[in-house]
Order: C-alpha cells, then sequence, then structure tokens
C-alpha cells in the first residue's frame, strides 16, 4: 500500500523554470558568459554546483558558494509573489491530505526557496516532512534524499511513491527502491521512460488511480 508521496518541488508542485532560467542567465552574463535556453535544457534540476561547474569550468569552493548564493538571490527577487501552482497539483495534495497519505518535499533547491514557494502558494504546514538542498548534499540522481524523507516520515521505500519531472529525479526513486510517476511539464516523455507512470498532467485519473485514492 502506498503510504507516502514525495514531490519534487520546481516542475512538479509549480513551474519556476523561467525565473530560474533569467536567473541564471543575469548571473553568468555578469562574469561574461552566456546562457542558452539548450544550457537551461540540459542542467535544470542538477545542483547549483553541478550547474556552475558545467558553464564555467574548475572553480573553489568559495566560488562555487558565492556564485550559487548571487543566483539564488536573483531567483527570489523574481519569483516574490510571483509563483503558481501546476494545474491539479493542490487538488492531489488535497485528496491524499484526506486520504491520511503522508506527504513530503525533496528538493534540489535550498531550504529558502522551498520555504518561499510554499509560503507563496499558502502551503505551509501540508508538508510534514521537507527535504532540502542542504539536508541531501548528494543531489539527484543519487537516492539519499527520498531515502531521508522516507526515515523522516516512518516509512519504507516500498511505500513511497515519488512525482518527479526530470530523469535525474526519477533514477534517484528508482534507486532508492520507490515506485515514481513522472510528469511531463519539463521534459518529454522519453526521458521519463524509467518511471512506472508518465502523465502529462496531475489532473489525469490514471494519476489517482495508481495512487489509490
Amino acid at each position: 500500500m502506498t503510504k507516502a508521496i514525495l514531490w519534487d518541488l520546481d516542475g512538479v508542485l509549480v513551474d519556476t523554470a523561467p525565473f530560474h532560467f533569467q536567473a541564471w542567465r543575469k548571473l553568468f552574463r555578469s562574469v561574461g558568459k552566456g546562457f542558452a535556453d539548450a544550457d537551461f535544457r540540459r542542467t535544470f534540476g542538477l545542483r547549483n554546483d553541478a550547474i556552475l561547474r558545467d558553464i564555467l569550468g574548475e572553480l573553489t569552493p568559495a566560488e562555487v558558494e558565492r556564485l550559487a548564493q548571487r543566483k539564488e538571490e536573483l531567483y527570489r527577487d523574481k519569483i516574490e509573489g510571483r509563483v503558481t501552482a501546476i494545474p491539479g497539483a493542490v487538488d492531489l495534495l488535497r485528496r491524499l491530505q484526506q486520504r491520511g497519505r503522508r506527504i513530503a518535499i525533496v528538493s534540489s533547491a535550498p531550504g529558502e526557496n522551498v520555504r518561499l514557494v510554499l509560503r507563496s502558494l499558502g502551503l505551509e504546514g501540508v508538508f510534514e516532512v521537507v527535504v532540502a538542498e542542504e539536508d541531501a548534499p548528494k543531489g539527484k540522481p543519487d537516492p539519499q534524499g527520498f531515502l531521508l524523507a522516507a526515515e523522516k516520515l516512518g516509512v519504507t521505500a516500498g511505500e513511497c511513491v515519488v512525482i518527479e519531472d526530470a530523469p535525474g529525479g526519477v533514477e534517484a526513486a528508482k534507486r532508492a527502491g520507490m515506485r515514481c510517476i513522472g510528469v511531463t511539464t519539463s521534459r518529454p516523455r522519453e526521458a521519463l521512460a524509467g518511471a512506472d507512470l508518465v502523465v502529462d498532467s496531475l489532473e489525469e485519473g490514471a494519476v489517482y488511480s495508481f495512487l489509490g485514492i
């Protein structure tokens, strides 16, 4: 039986991709580097340190920390009061609560970003557990974040279903021994082929059937 649903944030609960792209582009422009749509699509969902090194090459830990902090400041400035939930996400959350399912967020984003998004959506306190970048430093596709969320919820991996929109997240879920729903909000279906169920929207009946709600 499914006891817990572990949600990714960006691309599953909210569509923040345009704001991330604008923040990254402004940051890289400030250091004389371009950042095209193709660069963003290729790196979206990775941790900040991985994206920075992908675009800029070798960096010291201090440089990574400084640039990552600046990027997140730019991002938070852009999303303040502008985020909306992905269609079907809030209704699904409410149904899960009504049916007594446990729910958590597992995101590669810094905790401050996650809290800002949840406040903006009026969803503070809805998620029992929040696992953010600083809680699971290995990042997806490593399963560390999902396993930590399951541990905090007091459930087994086999009792969890992950909702993801990125191949790295799907891989992390499967490596954790969890079932996974892939949502095509940011990637084509073929990129999410490793998921147990792939849907175009969280409003689809197949999602509710898969979760047993």
